[in-house]
């Protein structure tokens, strides 16, 4: 299916369906079908999916980060505890730093939510960096595989580089409620070392260290790893949870999910807090499929919900696509190294001439596909309507 789809426009596709193990392409495309109940039902397509073979998954990793922090706070249970009360990190290990405000929010408070709403809309790294720490390394990876998303470690902070022990301790937390302390969260320290060398992670015929040149490929088992279907399995689960079995949905609330799809969906310019500049912040910032990092501006009847990563030469983008207006949705994920050099960590990758291109291609080439496919039951989208 999804060949057949790609291999149809030779002009957008067949320069990396040749030579597709040199990408190291991955794609994920699930047709969603409704029933008289408007209850959806899932099929799914796959080309060269497979858990074993490593990529990076750079910021794609932030929706299980949002997702899990938001648990842990209805978890806690603690009245007057929520996404939005304030917060406040401490310091209390070697690698370590505070946050006493966030001059970015309305009221210049940090919370939970301000947090999420960055990581979603600008891909916020530091953003990502206090909830994996107000989660903690053990709880982030056990929440995630009890809800049987086994191929999945989240081993570290992104952008700042600290040791594996470093990244296995977390900062201590306090939450505030009208000025009073309600809520504090001692340092913790994740006792299990991970290593996922079960995964592969050699990658290249050399990297860089410190600005020189070392022969050889880059060990890639120390970083983060979570599969495409992994990647699918949590988004699909956030959007659908009534279409998954109990013990794989996350403990959530009515609102929760309301409040992600919001952020999940919003483009920076519609963003008052922080406000951010279209012509640095353009609505395809992070909706590479369909759009590609363009500076092309979203019609309104399109929505993408979804969380894109690039880093290493690793494009990738996990996203829900709907169209209001032709009653359109599907899911498609996809990853594709541009490295032609083969050196990881010298920042000479072709995202603008190979990998962009090809991510808003395809996620073009899927959207014409499903305006023109046959539907017994037209979708009822009201549910991803929303205010922003």
């Amino acid at each position: 299916m999804i060949e057949k789809i790609l291999a149809a426009q030779p002009e957008r596709f067949k320069s990396i369906l040749d030579n597709p193990d040199h990408y190291r392409l991955q794609i994920l495309y699930t047709q969603i079908d409704r029933d008289e109940q408007n209850q959806p039902h899932f099929t799914s397509y796959t080309y060269r999916v497979n858990p074993q073979e490593y990529f990076y998954p750079a910021s794609t990793v932030k929706l299980a980060g949002a997702i899990t922090a938001l648990e842990k706070l209805n978890e806690l249970g603690i009245n007057g505890l929520d996404k939005y009360t304030p917060l406040q990190v401490d310091s209390a290990y070697a690698g370590q730093s505070t946050v006493q405000g966030d001059s970015t929010s309305a009221d210049g408070q940090a919370t939970i939510a301000h947090y999420i709403k960055k990581l979603f809309l600008v891909s916020d790294n530091d953003a990502y960096n206090r909830l994996y720490e107000f989660v903690g390394q053990q709880q982030l990876n056990q929440s995630l595989h009890e809800k049987g998303f086994k191929d999945v470690q989240l081993v570290h902070r992104l952008s700042i580089f600290l040791s594996a022990d470093e990244n296995r301790h977390t900062n201590p937390f306090r939450f505030y409620k009208d000025g009073q302390l309600i809520y504090e969260q001692p340092l913790a320290n994740n006792p299990t070392p991970f290593t996922q060398a079960k995964f592969g992670g050699m990658l290249g015929k050399g990297h860089i260290v410190d600005d020189k040149l070392v022969d050889g490929p880059m060990d890639f088992s120390v970083k983060n790893y979570i599969s495409l279907e992994a990647l699918q399995g949590i988004l699909k689960t956030v959007l659908f949870p009534e279409a998954v079995p109990a013990e794989q949905r996350f403990n959530l609330t009515d609102e929760d999910y309301t409040f992600l799809y919001k952020y999940m969906s919003m483009l920076p310019r519609e963003s008052d807090y922080p406000s951010y500049d279209p012509k640095e912040f353009p609505d395809g910032y992070v909706k590479f499929l369909m759009y590609g990092n363009s500076k092309e501006r979203i019609p309104e009847n399109i929505r993408i919900f979804n969380k894109i990563g690039n880093a290493y030469g690793f494009l990738i983008d996990n996203a829900y696509i709907v169209d209001f207006e032709k009653k359109v949705e599907f899911m498609l994920s996809a990853v594709i190294l541009v490295n032609e050099n083969g050196i990881f960590n010298d920042g000479k990758y072709e995202y603008e001439t190979v990998g962009y291109p090809f991510m808003q291609n395809l996620g073009r080439a899927f959207y014409e596909h499903e305006v023109k496919r046959k539907k017994q039951h037209l979708p009822n989208l009201d549910r991803f309507k929303l205010e922003y």
